[in-house]
């Protein structure tokens, strides 16, 4: 699975209310761009080339699936909502808000448009300072020198005070609340997508379902009366092997466990493909199992319409899954719906995404985690 990328951006300003127009920057910057993992302190400066009012400097440290260029596009967007206008005029310039992609991943970018890692970094005291706040495992690629090294060999000797802490945004989110979380859906949910970027962005630790070792899997869908109590059977004792060895080797009162998937999707996928005397066996090998395993502090089903499922399906790929047929996929989900119906001790969040896409709409993945957050007791 693709890890998201690490970005760290340089924000600054020095006319107006700099201190609200950075807060309000940091507040956009994670509503709509990447998710701000941490935040520097809020530093002020002198203007640096150029006689002008003192700046007001940070940084933050982002997560993103997006590319440098499309980042880019959206921070100089951002730029012009907050009231930055760009001119032909040669040289520094006072400006409202200021943010550079100083680093991604440790990556070197050289385009007309973008120069990655800032060619300039280690020479401005108000990028390395706020930099080196953020505790990440930055090394310039170009110079190989972490950003401790680079505030050692500096020549930019003026004079950056620290102003005040500011908040993170992820500060508000308390996941961690929850030693273990479930999340559950129907086949190109995005499950293991959304249990995976979660898990990057809390620190989360992942149990991660292992269909793609499965053999009986292709055979199922290309002749499903004939493979799919094979199928059913290895998949549960894989899932309780799977479970049982993960989630004891964990703290559960001291690791922030995520999964993309509860044992109990065992049951209900197999109440859709097997026959009713196979069903009968299965549900007791099924019981018996179920009594051991521990249970989630939130269980979370991610429902989406049989439409946008298909799609998901087909533009994932897997040579195996075109087949599926949408009443199939209905019968998954009312599989589902009756599950939790009859668990009333579970605490259930129901996220419908049918018109979220969590992985490249930034907005939308702030909305499912506002979504858990609101299962936190107060």
């Amino acid at each position: 699975m693709k890890r998201q990328n690490q970005v760290i951006l340089s924000i600054g300003s020095n006319q107006g209310e700099k201190l609200s127009t950075i807060q309000k920057c940091i507040h956009l910057i994670h509503n709509k761009i990447g998710t701000i993992i941490r935040t520097s302190k809020l530093y002020e400066s002198p203007a640096w080339g150029f006689e002008s009012a003192n700046f007001y400097n940070c940084a933050v440290l982002i997560h993103s699936e997006k590319s440098a260029a499309l980042l880019l596009s959206e921070i100089l967007a951002l730029e012009n909502r907050l009231g930055r206008i760009r001119n032909n005029q040669e040289g520094y310039q006072a400006r409202t808000i200021d943010i550079d992609i100083i680093a991604f991943n440790n990556e070197v970018i050289e385009t007309e448009d973008l120069k990655i890692p800032h060619p300039e970094m280690q020479n401005r005291l108000f990028v390395l300072l706020p930099m080196h706040d953020l505790n990440s495992d930055f090394l310039h690629p170009i110079l190989n020198q972490n950003t401790k090294e680079l505030l050692a060999t500096t020549n930019d000797k003026s004079e950056c005070k620290i102003i005040q802490e500011l908040d993170s945004p992820l500060q508000y989110f308390n996941l961690n609340q929850f030693n273990y979380i479930a999340i559950e859906g129907n086949i190109g949910a995005g499950k293991t997508t959304l249990t995976n970027r979660i898990a990057e962005d809390f620190n989360a630790k992942t149990v991660l379902e292992r269909f793609a070792d499965n053999p009986f899997l292709p055979k199922f869908y290309q002749d499903q009366s004939r493979y799919a109590f094979s199928l059913e059977m290895s998949f549960l004792a894989d899932r309780y092997q799977q479970l049982s060895d993960d989630l004891a080797q964990f703290d559960l009162f001291k690791d922030f466990i995520i999964a993309d998937y509860h044992i109990f999707k065992s049951l209900i996928f197999s109440k859709v493909t097997l026959t009713e005397d196979e069903y009968r066996l299965y549900r007791k090998l099924f019981d018996i199992i179920y009594k051991e395993m521990q249970k989630p502090d939130l269980y979370i089903y991610l429902y989406q319409n049989t439409e946008r499922l298909l799609q998901n399906i087909k533009t994932r790929g897997r040579s195996y899954e075109q087949d599926i047929q949408a009443d199939y996929l209905e019968k998954i989900n009312r599989g589902y719906l009756e599950y939790i119906k009859s668990q009333p001790d579970l605490n259930v969040l129901i996220i419908d995404v049918s018109d979220k896409d969590f992985v490249n709409n930034q907005e939308d993945y702030i909305f499912v985690l506002e979504e858990i957050q609101s299962k936190i007791k107060k």
